[in-house]
């Protein structure tokens, strides 16, 4: 019989308060056999990061596992010495977290941490393993891996900067990987390649992957089995197809009836009594160029530059009240537009209008545009002060705009916008590290809901939500755009999202917009081969067997 690569029995993890004990993980049990690919999926906090957590031996204080075992290869771990335990990440298990932010060091290039990984665990030289690293990068879709090599995570979009860290996963080649949301920021043609690197490890080298996400797409195209959790439980484990054709649970059901779908099936999402079709923000031909190699001491020295044009004379207008959706790879320049657009990064350029005002003509506005323009990024652990409590976070805006008249009025408003985005108004005390990656992009949200806008340039807002919580946010950034006539640029992967929220679509490829107009007219019949590719990437839960 064959043995199982991981093996966990009754895991517990928990963590003591003062007068309490919070149980994250209850009596788990579950195995993953060598080749074999399981999907973890749940809502956030349910208890799938933690159990990879668990697993790999990462688990902050003052939690601790309370009760169960773990074994790899049919050796216990978790009862090994830090020391021990520290020997076989990387080498043994390898992890891709959900926050690639966190766990690429800024001061280091990416070659540089690849080849240091690379070498502490398999005996080659510096060369080999630089070969071995630039192989890496291509295999996880990275362009022009031979020159981006010595390139700092800095320079790398978020998207980008996920496949170095994947990269970074495989490089020892592990037994198994715990792969956290490892599609969560990346666009669907990458999820694909993504998707199929992962595959191939477990087909040529019999790793066993243990999948935790959000995606239902994700697991349906990459799953064998899988286990569906809830605070901190499993509710039901099975085939990929059975669970998701003939679902048991109540809460299976409403995680797959939650999931959004790229065929339009009814009204779209946005509203339409709430606008006008004046064109509240006008795009002209919007330009950004950035310098490449230069540090800003050299570039006092003369020379040539070489410049990089990642936003080329992009154009678009969105109405009143209406929802334009930008779309495109990681790297297309999406996020660079909205930099600009809210004002945060000179067009090198071009032009930007909201409700008539050029955002970049001069500093007299800069109030009022901060109250009627706010952004949700793309990454929440990066946007939200890791030193303030969330009730700081949120009234920030607020107060800085004089919008509440007192302590109790914030305080009101506050604990109002946290339950709106289903958060509990006690979380108002905590800091952003206490919260899921989910938790904390709901954070975001509530925050850049604060100030009352009337423009919000949304950066991939619920990348790293579930996909239940996911049809919440847009239901209720649906029924605020209703109720206020907000208008929001919607920038996104998730081209399920993007055909629900909005009324107009533009597709970015390279910094240059190949296609735009009627959503339903670029979905259902696109032009530019580009556009046919992406919408041909989409996962399809419906064809699982």
């Amino acid at each position: 019989m064959t043995e199982p690569v991981l093996s966990v029995k009754n895991l517990v993890v928990e963590f003591p308060f003062r007068d309490d004990v919070f149980r994250a993980v209850d009596d788990v049990s579950f195995e993953i056999m060598p080749g074999e690919v399981v999907g973890v999926v749940g809502e956030s906090g349910a208890g799938k990061s933690m159990t990879g957590a668990a697993v790999i031996g990462l688990i902050e204080r003052p939690g601790h596992i309370a009760g169960g075992e773990i074994r790899l290869k049919g050796e216990r771990i978790d009862n090994l010495p830090e020391d021990a335990r520290a020997k076989l990440r990387g080498k043994r298990i390898g992890m891709v977290f959900q926050d690639p932010l966190t766990s690429l060091n800024p001061l280091y290039t990416v070659g540089r941490q690849l080849v240091e990984t690379i070498r502490a665990h398999l005996p080659l030289s510096e060369a080999e393993a630089r070969r071995k690293a630039i192989d890496l990068l291509v295999e996880a879709g990275i362009p022009k891996a031979a020159e981006r090599i010595d390139s700092y995570p800095h320079q790398f979009s978020g998207g980008m900067r996920q496949r170095v860290v994947i990269a970074l996963a495989i490089a020892a080649e592990p037994e198994l990987i715990i792969a956290d949301e490892p599609t969560s920021a990346l666009d669907v043609s990458v999820q694909a390649q993504i998707i199929k690197v992962l595959k191939k490890l477990c087909a040529s080298h019999g790793a066993a992957i243990m999948l935790i996400t959000h995606d239902m797409g994700v697991i349906a195209q990459t799953a064998d089995r899988m286990i569906v959790m809830h605070h901190g439980k499993i509710v039901e484990t099975g085939t990929v197809g059975d669970i998701i054709r003939r679902p048991r649970e109540p809460y299976t059901i409403k995680l797959i009836d939650s999931i959004p779908t790229i065929s339009r099936t009814g009204e779209t999402i946005a509203p339409e009594a709430a606008n006008d079709d004046r064109a509240f923000v006008e795009i002209r031909d919007l330009v950004r160029d950035f310098e490449l190699g230069r540090s800003a001491f050299t570039r006092l020295l003369p020379g040539k530059v070489e410049i990089f044009r990642a936003v080329n004379e992009v154009s678009f207008s969105i109405a009143k009240g209406k929802t334009f959706g930008l779309v495109g790879e990681s790297g297309s320049g999406k996020s660079t537009c909205a930099k600009m657009i809210v004002g945060l990064l000179r067009p090198t350029s071009g032009s930007i209008h909201v409700d008539g005002h050029d955002v970049w003509a001069g500093a007299h506005g800069l109030r009022e545009r901060r109250r009627r323009v706010q952004m949700i990024f793309q990454d929440p652990y990066a946007s939200l002060n890791p030193r303030w409590r969330v009730a700081d976070i949120v009234a920030e805006p607020m107060k800085t705009l004089g919008i509440a008249r007192n302590r109790t009025e914030v305080q009101d408003r506050v604990a109002d916008l946290l339950t709106k985005v289903r958060l509990e108004p006690g979380a108002m005390k905590k800091f952003p590290h206490e919260f899921s990656g989910g938790q904390r992009q709901r954070i975001a949200i509530a925050r850049a809901l604060s100030s009352q806008p009337e423009f919000i340039v949304c950066d991939e807002p619920t990348s790293a939500l579930d996909v239940s919580v996911q049809a919440q946010v847009l239901d209720l950034m649906s029924a605020l755009q209703e109720e206020f006539g907000l208008t929001y640029l919607l920038i996104s992967h998730n081209l399920a999202v993007v055909r629900q929220m909005s009324s107009a679509v533009g597709v970015l490829h390279n910094g240059v917009l190949v296609e735009s107009g009627p959503v339903d007219a670029i979905f259902d019949n696109p032009q530019a081969d580009y556009t046919k590719m992406l919408l041909d990437a989409v996962p399809d839960i419906s064809k699982v067997a």
